[in-house]
């Protein structure tokens, strides 16, 4: 008998494990994935994308988008450009990654296309993100005022400048400093376009201004002209450094290489600045540029040379920074911009968007914002549905997304247009459509 129990038993046992080979495994879905292994960091919409191309990108259901978010101003020449997956495979083929305690080419020749942008001289410093080009402002602003004992740098109401410790400390924004304090000390506040309140803030411890061109999460705030030449007089007046955060309002996106000639064409040239998001098309690239003016003597009295030579070996480094790698897709994607003459396309499109969403005259739109291909639409409130308590802009981000557009909120009443800077006037006229409709329901 128990021979035979036994016998049963395995029976049993081995039914059941032919069964299973019979029915599949449910896999767990991407949500359940980063449910259980990614740290939530992000509010992230419920969407898996799995390709792109142009400026069109298709979810695992094979349903697609007109992409104008371009991975928030980072795709500036669309999804799967030919120049780009063709520059990658063969600098991957012939070399990724050395130390730069050597020279690659790539590197010396993307810094000297970017110097050529500025067009005041310098020299250029690459790293791996927007947060990390600022935290070389920052210690820039630090070297130049510390024989002084001067270290504080001005910054203004709504901006943003990175998620490290020191760019929540630089960001106008209370929201991103809940939890973290101490927050790096050094940092002063004052609201922006607000020259008397700038003047006033300088202090025998301002080393620098620092500010945004074209404000990009604090809602699409374009500085004044008045304001720009204002700062770069107070920072000539009081020996400060004017510096300018281009991180998503650089290299092309106004129209120009340089956010900050879309509002003054001349007269203002800023000290150093800060680039990332759309220099190399979604591979992590960042950079920040240094003028040659002198930086004065230090402690002991003696000259220290221009300012783009005071971060000297061993001040400041990077690992991965200025790879041949991202370096020639660097290079691609700049030299792609000149040669498809995209400038001219973000300003004529950036126009007609621009134009065009002001004459629809919706009641839904309080206003149109920005320069070139970045654009806000300030929201007025919405009218109230039952179950819906979310901002304004998050609701019309969620509802144009439904209809087959992406966009990026900015704040709680604007939504941002962040197409990639090689769009047609097709796709311009299918996102007007889109947004028509669902800015009218």
């Amino acid at each position: 008998m128990d021979f035979l129990r036994e016998f049963l038993c395995v029976s049993a046992s081995l039914h059941e494990i032919i069964l299973s080979l019979k029915t599949p495994m449910s896999l767990p879905t991407t949500t359940d994935l980063y449910h259980d292994f990614v740290i939530p960091t992000y509010g992230r919409f419920d969407l898996e994308l799995v390709r792109g191309e142009g400026t069109r990108v298709w979810d695992e259901s094979g349903k697609s988008y007109l992409d104008f978010g371009a991975g928030i101003a980072v795709c500036s020449l669309g999804h799967a450009h030919p120049a780009v997956t063709k520059a990658l495979s063969e600098q991957a083929g012939k070399l990724i990654h050395i130390s730069n305690l050597y020279l690659n080419r790539p590197q010396a020749e993307l810094a000297r296309k970017i110097v050529g942008f500025v067009g005041l001289g310098g020299k250029v410093f690459f790293c791996n993100s927007g947060a990390e080009a600022n935290e070389g402002l920052y210690k820039l602003a630090r070297k130049f005022g510390s024989p002084t004992g001067r270290y504080e740098i001005i910054t203004f109401s709504n901006s943003f400048h990175g998620r490290t410790l020191g760019g929540i400390s630089a960001t106008a924004q209370e929201k991103v400093k809940v939890g973290f304090a101490p927050l790096v000390e050094g940092f002063l506040h004052v609201p922006f376009n607000d020259l008397a309140a700038l003047e006033e803030a300088i202090t025998p411890k301002t080393a620098a201004i620092l500010l945004e061109p074209i404000q990009g999460e604090g809602g699409i705030n374009p500085a004044t002209a008045e304001f720009l030449r204002g700062a770069r007089d107070l920072c000539d007046r009081h020996n400060l450094l004017l510096l300018f955060d281009e991180i998503q309002c650089g290299l092309g996106r106004t129209g120009d290489w340089c956010a900050w000639r879309s509002i003054v064409p001349e007269g203002v040239e800023p000290d150093g600045i800060s680039w990332a998001k759309g220099i190399a098309n979604g591979y992590p690239l960042g950079a920040f540029w240094v003028g040659k003016r002198l930086a004065g003597a230090d402690s002991e009295g003696s000259e220290r040379g221009p300012l783009c030579n005071l971060l000297g070996p061993g001040t400041h480094g990077t690992t991965y920074g200025g790879s041949p790698l991202c370096s020639t897709v660097g290079l691609t994607v700049l030299s792609t911009i000149e040669q498809e003459n995209l400038l001219e396309n973000a300003r004529t499109m950036g126009a007609y968007l621009k134009s065009s969403l002001e004459d629809l005259n919706l009641p839904a739109i309080r206003q149109v914002k920005g320069i070139g291909l970045m654009l806000g639409i300030e929201l007025n409130d919405l009218p109230l549905v039952e179950g819906v308590a979310v901002t304004p802009a998050l609701r019309m981000t969620k509802e144009l997304m439904a209809a087959g557009m992406l966009v990026i909120p900015s704040g709680e009443r604007t939504i941002r247009l962040l197409p990639p800077l090689n769009i047609s006037k097709a796709e311009a006229d299918e996102a007007l459509a889109l947004l028509t409709k669902v800015l009218k329901d």
